[in-house]
């Protein structure tokens, strides 16, 4: 399994779980110092910065794009693909298929988190659904997937387990779509994270590595042994990416995460 680290650039996300906030250039930098294999970049928008400087910084620094998240457009715009306005959903859909393509040309997926919004009447699946498909089409044409994130309950009543959403995923024959597994997410929602994921198998496209506390693994109490062992035999070939929050410092919640996982590596 491959590492990442968060990469945020969005003003409105400043007490969010990403660990490097400063320029691109040097994020870069000090992403590649500690010894990741990647970066997961949260940007504004896909006009912040050109593809390629992204695909200069990446070579430069030895380092590949995991993922390209999506947040900005709930953070700050408010949009989802399940608002009851046709408009705003609309833009919604407009935004993410942006980053699709933003993402794709750097052979990157990108995540629907926050922008999948919430069920606030009889039509919000239908809606759901809906931009799945058009996300899902996107991404295939740039043979990459795209990557579904469930999220807890306190925030959407969509889908909060792994199993659910493999379920819908199944169900309604998405086959571009994978699961962003997020273990502070499921330190939530799953009574065992390990067999959670183990169900989920060949759904699960990408891992958020976190702690039940969202911090650094290690400093919760997460079974990450356990995870590891589930995830290897799983056959899981994707990214360990830390979306964590930068405590006590963004140095230490990075070098944290890459002691954990070349330790459990090594076990």
């Amino acid at each position: 399994m491959k590492t990442a680290i968060t990469l945020c650039q969005v003003p409105e996300a400043a007490s969010g779980p990403f660990v490097l906030r400063t320029h691109l250039p040097e994020a870069f930098a000090t992403a590649a110092a500690l010894g990741f294999d990647a970066v997961e970049l949260f940007l504004p928008g896909p006009d912040f910065v050109s593809v390629d400087e992204v695909k200069s910084l990446a070579e430069k620094h030895d380092l590949s794009i995991a993922a390209i998240g999506t947040g900005a457009g709930w953070l700050r715009h408010g949009l989802s693909i399940t608002d009851p306005s046709a408009e705003k959903r609309g833009a919604a859909l407009e935004f993410i298929l942006s980053m699709i393509h933003f993402g794709g040309q750097l052979g990157a997926p990108a995540i629907l988190g926050s922008m999948q919004g919430k069920k606030v009447d009889d039509e919000s699946m239908d809606h759901f659904l809906s931009g799945l498909h058009a996300c899902s089409q996107a991404a295939a044409a740039h043979v990459v997937p795209f990557v579904y994130e469930p999220l807890n309950r306190y925030e959407t009543n969509l889908f909060n387990r792994l199993s659910d959403a493999a379920l819908f995923i199944e169900t309604n024959d998405l086959k571009n779509v994978l699961l962003l597994a997020d273990l502070f997410h499921m330190s939530i929602e799953e009574s065992d994270i390990a067999a959670a994921l183990s169900d989920a198998g060949r759904h699960i496209g990408h891992v958020h590595f976190a702690d039940s506390n969202r911090q650094a693994m290690g400093f919760g109490h997460t079974n990450a042994a356990a995870v590891i062992s589930a995830l290897r035999e799983i056959g899981y070939p994707g990214y360990l990416s830390a979306e964590i929050l930068p405590l006590p410092d963004p140095e230490t919640a990075a070098r944290q995460t890459i002691s954990i996982i070349r330790e459990l590596s090594a076990s």
